[in-house]
């Protein structure tokens, strides 16, 4: 397979995962440094990915330690892995967050289920739950969930794919401008 190859089918992977819940990349692992410089990884579920700017958009409780995380230090990384084809994605970047209120925020709300809309009525991300939040979704779920919803861009800035092969393991580079235009890609010892 060649470079160019690589690149392609890892990011159409990625493209197809939001719309295949069965997929190995629809959750991935976000993961950010917190205020005392340690690394904080979590399970983020991959909303849409735009695989010619090389945008990924993930969706949160600006509430969360993640927000607060990636709004005090933008840079970040990606990880999913792939246990069929044997393949890891790790991607670095940068993200950009977007708001309650915004408008990427206010159409990626109206996208939703109503389920899902209540994940974000309950109480602060790491909270006790009070004894309503106990309780499935109450009738203003909507309009409270909504005050708390952020979407998250990341903008991949270099992919680090991997394949664990028989007889042998594999590993490439790419590297992606801030418009997502490939710059540059390599083979690299695994």
């Amino acid at each position: 397979m060649r470079l160019e190859e690589v690149d392609s089918s890892a990011w159409l992977a990625l493209e197809d995962a939001p719309k295949d819940p069965q997929s190995a990349f629809r959750f991935i692992n976000l993961c950010s440094v917190d205020r005392r410089g340690r690394p904080q990884a979590r399970v983020v579920v991959l909303r849409q990915v735009d695989r010619l700017e090389r945008l990924l958009e993930v969706h949160t409780d600006t509430r969360s330690q993640k927000w607060f995380e990636l709004s005090n230090n933008p840079i970040a990384t990606i990880l999913g892995f792939c246990a069929s084809a044997r393949v890891q994605l790790r991607l670095s970047g940068t993200v950009r967050l977007h708001p309650p209120g915004s408008d990427l925020a206010n159409y990626a709300w109206s996208k939703l289920s109503s389920w899902t809309r209540s994940t974000y009525a309950g109480g602060p991300p790491g909270d006790e739950p009070n004894r309503d939040e106990m309780n499935s979704f109450t009738s203003g779920a909507d309009a409270d969930g909504k005050a708390f919803f952020g979407v998250v861009l990341f903008q991949a800035e270099c992919l680090d794919w991997f394949e664990l092969g028989k007889p042998t393991n594999r590993r490439a580079i790419f590297d992606y401008d801030n418009a997502g235009v490939l710059t540059a890609s390599r083979w690299v010892n695994p």
